[in-house]
């Protein structure tokens, strides 16, 4: 059962990611034709609908959770998969821009999933072998990050609204696909009951800081991807403007490195989180971010990035890796909870860094200064300096207290 569940949940990820990818690339023409104006003012547009998402993942993401842990894991991933697909079906039909912001609000809670989906790892799989799970989550996640852009490009081709259609088809097929094949990982004898105050991201983060290795994780992971907000904020203007890429070269160079994510998470984590431990995965994983990020920042030519991305790739195990960690320290009728906080935290730093890395890249790609359109690199390197020392310090720590006890 939890091979077939392990499935249909990748499936569910997978699914999510690919519908999110399946609408980036018509999205700046069709707000184009909503609105009549321009590509500059599109993309102010489009940068305030990223906003709109963001923030309702980072709001909903522990409702999505705390629902999980009072009602199961199923009826949430069902439904809230079920509700995504009619919310992409309404966009398809969009007749203004205010529809369409209606829509990125409505898929910003539904998105939120992926903390139900997570917390079905938890309830099923054994403390020792959770991170290869999430690792294969993970994977799903990013294979749908490389294949959901690149079929909406080739679909909006021949309309921008047919992505969205196609998302809503996916969706629909997820929840058939779900709906035989899942089954319940919660127990209700596992179950609480739904609390407002702690089901909301202020509420969950105040009960995740009681355990001092959980709160350092989280610590940790909200610098990490605040650093890869340089990557998704900037990485198309960095490219074109210190290499002259195509968007051809800008698209094969994301869905690289998206096939590299899907090995590191979802191959090789779980092998290294057995072979050499969590506590070992995640640390050492994570220290390959800081030179990585160097490289991009001074690399003098595409190749180097090339090989910056590879070496930028191997800290996608430590993400699984922090999971195994953290995930035995919670009750097990509050999985959902921790996976929301988790959630939260990502969505939290999708809100703050695009606006601080456009701004470094803008301040230092003019005429008016020193022309390093490489500087929001250095300063992502900076951040995953700090999140590897958080993390090390919060692993140390931890292991000092268990010997103690």
């Amino acid at each position: 059962m939890i091979n077939r569940n392990l499935v249909v949940l990748a499936s569910i990820v997978f699914i999510d990611m690919a519908g999110i990818g399946l609408i980036v690339p018509v999205m700046p023409s069709l707000i184009q034709t909503l609105t009549g104006e321009g590509i500059d003012r599109a993309a102010t547009w489009g940068g305030w609908l990223l906003f709109t998402y963001a923030a309702m993942q980072f709001l909903f993401a522990p409702v999505i959770g705390g629902l999980s842990d009072r009602f199961g894991r199923r009826p949430v991933l069902l439904a809230t998969l079920a509700l995504l697909g009619i919310d992409y079906a309404l966009m398809a039909a969009a007749p203004s821009l205010a529809w369409l912001f209606v829509g990125r609000l409505v898929s910003g809670i539904m998105g939120a999933s992926f903390a139900a989906a997570n917390s079905c790892i938890a309830d099923s799989i054994a403390p020792d072998r959770r991170g290869a799970a999430f690792g294969m989550l993970g994977g799903a996640g990013a294979a749908g990050f490389v294949l959901g852009p690149a079929i909406g490009g080739l679909i909006g081709q021949y309309g921008d609204r047919l992505p969205f259609i196609a998302a809503a088809v996916l969706c629909a097929l997820g929840v058939a696909f779900g709906w035989f094949n899942f089954r319940e990982t919660l127990d209700v004898a596992r179950r609480r009951r739904f609390d407002p105050f702690r089901s909301n991201p202020f509420g969950t983060l105040v009960r995740m800081a009681r355990i001092p290795l959980v709160i350092g994780c989280l610590a940790a992971i909200f610098l990490m991807q605040l650093a890869s907000q340089s990557q998704l904020s900037v990485w198309a203007y960095y490219g074109t403007l210190k290499f002259g890429w195509t968007p051809a070269i800008t698209g094969m160079t994301v869905a690289l490195f998206g096939t590299l994510l899907v090995l590191t998470q979802g191959v090789l984590s779980g092998r290294m989180i057995a072979r050499f431990g969590a506590v070992k995965t995640a640390t050492v994983s994570l220290a390959f971010a800081v030179p990585s990020f160097l490289i991009l920042a001074f690399a003098p030519s595409t190749l180097v990035v090339v090989i910056g991305m590879v070496i930028g790739a191997v800290p996608g195990m430590c993400f699984p890796a922090m999971q195994q960690l953290m995930s035995p320290r919670i009750a097990e009728d509050a999985q959902g909870e921790l996976q929301g906080a988790i959630a939260s935290t990502i969505s939290l730093t999708a809100i703050i860094g695009p606006p601080v890395m456009t701004g470094m890249f803008a301040a230092f790609a003019d005429s008016r200064g020193p022309f390093f359109p490489g500087a929001p690199f250095v300063l992502a390197a900076g951040l995953m300096a700090c999140a590897v020392t958080v993390l090390a310090v919060t692993l140390l720590r931890h292991a000092m207290r268990s010997t103690t006890v």
